[in-house]
């Protein structure tokens, strides 16, 4: 299937690795001009040589940007001043117990998981609206609906995505812009994986011993009872970027294995 990408310009925020760097991908090989992003020169220029290779895309270019600074997000817009496709991605995440969680941490995971996407979309929304076409996506989360009890301040930010995402999606009425939020399940990461490594090595136990005791014991509602692999992730985000997904607009997408109960 064509996805109508060729020559469509999108940058992926946080795209060096992991789920940002899938979607970089995928989007490079249906053709678009893709802008990866990551916080240092070098990660951003590995990735770039590594997408051109693997899509054979030339179209690849990086910009270096920290989420948590307002004058670095003010910086990569100057350089990139319009795309037709903004992937919010960049995000960060740490297991910490509600009552050690300072009003730093809080403010520190507001800034880099929720400000950095808003600025981004103030920053392109209004010329995707002029222009009459664009696609913002929001890289939300599971934990958006069903927030972690170890982690509750990134299941905050993540909701919070999901009601930005639906008001900038009310304000595209009659226009071809469209914004979605993709919710991922527990997806086998960089950070992830490595996680998964160091805990098997702790436990004595196989990186597939600790997967399925993960799936038994913290998330059992999910019916695939595995992790996703970022791929799966990006092949959705790649199709709500695409011209053919017109009529999914200010929707919260879910691609996490079955793992959230109910309708919503």
């Amino acid at each position: 299937m064509d996805l109508q990408l060729k020559n469509k310009s999108a940058l992926v925020s946080g795209s060096t690795a992991g789920i940002g760097y899938a979607i970089a991908l995928q989007l490079a090989k249906e053709g678009a001009r893709v802008f990866v992003n990551g916080r240092t020169a070098q990660r951003v220029e590995k990735a770039v040589e590594q997408i051109k290779t693997e899509s054979g895309n030339d179209q690849v270019s990086g910009i270096v940007a920290d989420f948590a600074s307002a004058a670095s997000i003010n910086s990569l817009v100057t350089q990139l001043p319009e795309v037709d496709i903004l992937v919010n991605n960049v995000a960060i995440f740490e297991p910490k117990a509600f009552s050690e969680i300072t009003d730093e941490d809080w403010l520190r995971f507001y800034e880099i998981n929720v400000l950095s996407g808003i600025r981004l979309a103030r920053a392109y929304f209004g010329k995707m609206l002029s222009k009459g076409w664009g696609r913002i996506i929001f890289i939300s989360s599971e934990s958006a609906i069903q927030i972690p009890e170890e982690m509750i301040h990134y299941g905050m930010t993540k909701t919070a995505q999901l009601a930005v995402a639906r008001g900038l999606a009310e304000l595209t009425k009659g226009t071809a812009v469209t914004v979605n939020s993709v919710l991922p399940g527990p997806t086998l990461s960089e950070g992830v994986g490595d996680f998964i490594e160091n805990l098997a090595k702790d436990q004595s136990k196989t990186s597939a011993e600790v997967e399925q005791d993960f799936f038994k014991t913290i998330r059992p509602t999910s019916i695939i009872q595995r992790f996703l692999s970022t791929t799966e992730v990006a092949s959705m985000v790649t199709y709500l970027a695409s011209p053919i997904a017109s009529a999914t607009n200010g929707a919260a997408i879910r691609a996490e294995g079955g793992l959230l109960k109910g309708a919503v």
